[in-house]
């Protein structure tokens, strides 16, 4: 070889490395990923991407490096793989500086809370770690255990609900058992006090009837070679699992409809290093688009057949037995950093009568618009909306406003403020997602080049301050 090309070899190698060394890899210690599972009011994302704060939606997967933070109205959920969650009250910022494997296969997770209110409720599963980190404290979970933790200006505060946790800081550790809390004083060298005893917090009730749903669901799985936990919990509140001879075990959600197509509403998001990925905007959309496949069966429609490997970033549409004139969404052609949006599918559910607790279920959007765990039988409401088109379903109030479940992933407007907050918090799931239509950037068609949703604005508010305890050091 000539010197000159030994040399442009070379140059090539070392341009090329330092390109890669500038974008952040997710094929490394990186390939993790957990759920964004549940997204209400104004929430944001920074996906480490190098795109900065987006607008966020339900069933984002979140890698290394990403940031959540929730405005005055926000509410959010990420749930990890072994079903263990971490609920976001408003005014919260966290982020997730680790979500990696260690060379004996288990999970590291680390999750740093900035500011504000968040619920931990940790599964305890083997080879599964969660760490939490506030100020110059970190928690280590080491069994089951779930546990409030509040970071408000100067003070920090940890109530441990269930289980039994251990905190770990410059001034030593404390040890915490069910019904006792902590102070810290974070400008004072985190000096803290231990009380036996929890005061309810503002987000209490809601965090307890979440989880109740997200248990009662989970134990209900018919599915049971999944690798993962996550996002099972989901399908059977959604829809229902049937043994169909010559195919096995399927599922299907409730109000498809004739001409339904499981990738009618979601998005494509980009990854460096890993390129496109479908992200589903339905409420149960996390599973069946990372495992299985989708298949078309006679008499029934498209179903979704558990099985095969776990597909994370860059899973593309899986498909069987599509009927003639189907074809599943395309990626955009090139590279767009900001999400692209696909929206085909009919009107979600919407309300009965204004100020009501009254929600009519329309036939084809499989979900879309049905807060988790509101509305009872959702299978007798299914074959109802079969029969006649539409169901009138009575939905059963959150303590906490409900978080939707699911919604087309739209930008929101640049211009985010109170008045829109208190706006948002009023209306329906239907009208969330027109005012949201309204306000996105053009939705990505495959016949189009690429469109892309704006990020949402809107700054950040403290939360309320935490309530003052005492107690013996420990």
């Amino acid at each position: 070889m000539s010197k000159f090309k030994s040399g442009v070899l070379s140059m090539f190698a070392a341009l090329l490395g330092l390109l890669l060394s500038t974008l952040p890899s997710f094929a490394g210690s990186q390939v993790r990923i957990v759920r964004l599972s549940a997204v209400q009011g104004h929430v944001q994302i920074d996906r480490a991407t190098g795109q900065g704060f987006e607008k966020a939606f339900i069933n984002l997967p979140i890698t290394q490096g990403a940031q959540i933070r929730t405005g005055e109205d926000g509410f959010a959920e990420v749930e990890f793989e072994d079903a263990s969650t971490l609920r976001i009250a408003p005014g919260t910022a966290v982020a997730f500086p680790q979500l990696a494997l260690d060379d004996a296969g288990s999970k590291l997770s680390t999750v740093e809370v900035d500011h504000g209110i968040a619920y931990a409720n940790f599964a305890g599963t083997k080879k599964n770690q969660l760490t939490l980190t506030f100020a110059r404290e970190h928690i280590a979970f080491a069994k089951p255990s779930h546990l409030r933790l509040e970071v408000v200006r100067d003070k920090a505060m940890v109530a441990v609900l269930a289980g039994e946790v251990q905190v770990a800081g410059a001034s030593g550790v404390v040890e915490l058992e069910k019904k006792h809390s902590v102070v810290f004083d974070l400008m004072n060298q985190d000096q803290y006090k231990v009380a036996k005893n929890v005061e309810e917090g503002t987000y209490d009730a809601w965090d307890k009837q979440e989880d109740q749903i997200h248990q009662r669901d989970l134990q209900k799985t018919a599915v049971n070679n999944s690798p993962y936990s996550y996002g099972l919990a989901d399908l059977n509140y959604y829809g229902s699992f049937m043994n169909l001879p010559g195919y096995g075990m399927m599922w299907q959600p409730y109000f498809t409809g004739a001409g339904w197509d499981p990738f009618m509403d979601g998005a494509w998001a980009w990854y460096p290093g890993m390129g496109y990925g479908w992200v589903s905007s339905y409420p149960w959309g996390w599973t069946p688009y990372h495992y299985g496949s989708w298949m078309f069966v006679s008499s029934y429609g498209w179903m979704w057949q558990p099985g095969g490997v776990w597909n994370g970033l860059g899973n593309m549409p899986l498909t069987a037995g599509a009927p003639q004139g189907f074809a599943p969404p395309r990626p955009p052609a090139t590279a767009v950093h900001t999400l692209v949006t696909v929206n085909r599918g009919p009107v979600m559910a919407s309300p009965g009568m204004a100020a009501s607790n009254k929600l009519v279920i329309r036939s084809g959007s499989a979900g879309i618009g049905i807060p988790r765990g509101s509305v009872q039988n959702l299978a007798k409401f299914s074959q109802q909306v079969q029969q006649h088109g539409s169901a009138t379903a009575t939905v059963h109030t959150a303590p906490a406003p409900a978080m939707y479940g699911g919604a087309r992933p739209m930008g929101g407007p640049a211009g985010y403020s109170r008045a829109t907050a208190a706006q948002s918090r009023g209306a329906s799931p239907s009208q969330q997602g027109a005012a949201a239509r309204q306000n996105s950037a053009p939705a990505y068609h495959p016949s189009a080049s690429a469109g892309s949703s704006s990020a949402g604005g809107g700054g950040m508010h403290s939360a309320a301050s935490a309530p003052a305890s005492s107690g013996a050091r420990r």
